[in-house]
Order: structure tokens, then C-alpha cells, then sequence
């Protein structure tokens, strides 16, 4: 296995745990705090009034659950093998990186903290995301004809 590809089966494993810290914490520990920092307000989803705290956790589930797609992604580019390195499955990896710091971070930031300007952020790691999945999808094609050597 090469260096790069140890480098990302240990991203991938470090992301996909704290994607299960992660979402325990939401599961087993994220209610106290949000019902002091969101009390009664509420949101509005889909025409819907729901308790902040209700969305703030889904919000924060989501985060969880896209680190670890993404943190999966992160260890399929370790096993890519090495016939089919280059330099797409590392961008797909430092995308899939990024998004999870992007996309997953803030929104576990904004939810623990309130602070809704960083929502403003959240898609910029979504577009991380997709740069990774196309990148990723480039990596799959030969660089080189099947009759070179």
C-alpha cells in the first residue's frame, strides 16, 4: 500500500470515528444542552412550526451522517489500487476532507453555538462534496491506453 493511500485509510478511519462520537453525542447528549440554548423558539420547516431543538438535532444528525458517508469515501480512495492512482483520488480525497470540515463542522457549530451566520458555510462544503464524488468518478478512467506500459 502506498504512503498516500496509508495517509487516507487513517483520515478515513480518524473521520469515521468521530462521526460515531459525533452522533452519539446527538443521540445521548446534545438534548440538555439545545433545550437551554433554543428553550421554547421554534422553526419553521416545510410550512411546519417545530421545536428549534427538534431541528437543531436533525441538523446535527445530518452533519454525523454525511461525515461518515464521506469519511467511507475516504477509505474506498485507500483501497483504490495503485494502477489507478493519480492525482483525481487526491483531490476527491482532500474534497471529501474538506466537506466533512465545511459541510459536517458547521453545522455542529452553528448548533451548539446559535450562531446561524455560519449556515453561510455549509454549502461551500457541499460543493466540496460533489467536487469529491466527480473526482472520485475521474480516478475510476485509465490515464494511460490499456496497451501502454
Amino acid at each position: 500500500m502506498s504512503k498516500e493511500s496509508i495517509f487516507w485509510l487513517r483520515v478515513g478511519a480518524v473521520m469515521g470515528f468521530l462521526a460515531v462520537v459525533f452522533g452519539a453525542f446527538a443521540a445521548h447528549g446534545l438534548e440538555e444542552p439545545l433545550i437551554k440554548l433554543y428553550g421554547d423558539q421554534t422553526k419553521k420547516v416545510m410550512g411546519v412550526e417545530i421545536p428549534a431543538t427538534q431541528k437543531y438535532l436533525a441538523d446535527f444528525k445530518t452533519g454525523a451522517e454525511y461525515q461518515m458517508y464521506h469519511a467511507l469515501a475516504i477509505i474506498a480512495l485507500a483501497l483504490v489500487p495503485a494502477s489507478i492512482e493519480g492525482r483525481s483520488r487526491d483531490i476527491a480525497g482532500w474534497s471529501f476532507l474538506l466537506g466533512i470540515l465545511l459541510f459536517s463542522g458547521s453545522l455542529y457549530v452553528l448548533v451548539l453555538t446559535g450562531q446561524t451566520k455560519l449556515g453561510m458555510i455549509t454549502p461551500l462544503g457541499g460543493v466540496f462534496f460533489l467536487v469529491g464524488w466527480v473526482a472520485l468518478g475521474i480516478s475510476a478512467f485509465p490515464s494511460k491506453s490499456p496497451n501502454e506500459d
